[in-house]
């Protein structure tokens, strides 16, 4: 290969000696027509060699510049492509599809705002319902998706659903989108849509589930993650996030059976692990809860609930400085916790600091005095309603 590389280079060389300056114009002609043929032939690496002596006397000209893009994307140096681009476009910035290159570059290598920066202008332009329109709007929604800004994601990723219904990751993009930016109407639309598409996607089944319990239908939840996991026993969150729904139900036999599922396909999830330890305190076996405890922090100490129950457990124990250390830890993580405050004043008064027991009561009360008056306060914003947000239609009266 370098062999076949230095003899191009010196062919051009050669011609470019044995000829004056009245030859400069071939010799040019020469050169990208060398590399033009190089690059069709899929011969890239000599390809990039000519351009790049060609851009050493032409360097006012943007064609060895976007060439040398495309060269570099091609080797997923993205970052590379994009200053070639860029430098293309300086020269001029009407060469068709080199600020559409520039934003895939850019968008490919992670940059995705700048990407925005360059689809934007082009989407702008581009014509209603055509193939090029389409693209750009999913480029602009995945790169919104991508920067986690999921409320600016959505009406473009359902725009472009609306050009491709049958394209089920891109509904799915636009389900999770949906949901992590609360639109929990849009996600059940969504998940309607995907069904006709896939009657059996676990993972929308699960993106149900959440908007149904965000929409406080609890028992809708539960059968929508019964469905996920019957859809595929082995998706990923699917038993635990059944688990945990069921946990929150207080129902907890059921819920071990699903965080235990969870842990048969994934070891080491330690949110299963976590639960699967509460349920084991709340159903009254501490000797089996400790031991997930210590594991699940082991492999994420960040998990409050973890530290909580572990103190807990400590403390049950008589033993105290481990319980303290874990209970504190858990107020780290979580200070408007009350369970947390309520078993610190309780651990503190059996240790004889009725001052500092004093201090976590006192806590505990005022977060409950506080979550009180918030909900008081939106019963009241509620009830105070305007008649005209009232509909008759929906008592039926017409």
């Amino acid at each position: 290969m370098q062999l076949r590389i230095s003899l191009v280079l010196m062919l051009l060389l050669s011609v470019t000696a044995s000829y004056g300056s009245g030859q400069a114009a071939a010799t040019a002609r020469n050169q990208r027509q060398t590399a033009l043929d190089l690059e069709q032939k899929g011969n890239f690496a000599d390809a990039e060699s000519v351009w790049r002596l060609y851009l050493k006397a032409h360097s006012g000209n943007p064609e060895p510049y976007a060439h040398l893009g495309i060269l570099e994307a091609r080797k997923e140096h993205y970052k590379e492509a994009a200053q070639f681009y860029r430098k293309a476009l300086a020269l001029n910035p009407s060469v068709p599809g080199l600020r559409l290159d520039l934003g895939l570059a850019l968008f490919k290598g992670g940059e995705l705002k700048q990407a925005i920066q360059e689809f934007t202008p082009l989407l702008k332009k581009a014509q209603p319902a055509t193939a090029e329109a389409q693209r750009l709007t999913i480029l602009i929604g995945m790169a919104h998706y991508g920067l986690g800004e999921y409320t600016d994601a959505v009406p473009f990723l359902r725009g472009a659903s609306g050009g491709d219904s049958q394209n089920l990751q891109l509904l799915l993009a636009l389900a999770h989108s949906c949901m992590w930016s609360k639109q929990y109407q849009c996600v059940m639309d969504t998940y309607h849509q995907i069904l006709t598409l896939n009657a059996e996607s676990a993972e929308a089944d699960m993106l149900a589930g959440e908007a149904l319990d965000e929409l406080h239908d609890h028992d809708g939840a539960i059968q929508q993650f019964r469905a996920a996991v019957q859809a595929n026993p082995k998706e990923p969150d699917a038993h635990f996030g059944l688990g945990y729904l069921l946990w929150t139900q207080r129902k907890y036999t059921e819920a071990a059976s699903e965080f235990q599922a969870e842990l048969g396909n994934d070891p080491n999830h330690a949110q299963a692990m976590t639960y699967l330890a509460d349920t084991n305190l709340q159903l009254v076996h501490p000797e089996t809860a400790a031991p997930l405890l210590k594991k699940a922090i082991g492999i994420d100490p960040k998990l409050e609930l973890a530290h909580l129950d572990l103190g807990i457990v400590y403390a049950d124990q008589g033993q105290q400085t481990d319980a303290l250390r874990e209970l504190q830890q858990a107020e780290r993580m979580d200070p408007k916790d009350v369970n947390t405050h309520w078993r610190l004043g309780q651990l503190y008064r059996s240790m004889g600091k009725k001052d500092e027991a004093k201090i976590e009561f006192d806590k505990a009360r005022q977060i409950n005095l506080d979550t009180d008056t918030a909900v008081i306060n939106k019963m009241n914003n509620t009830h105070s309603k305007p008649a005209k947000d009232f509909h008759p239609d929906a008592k039926g009266i017409q």
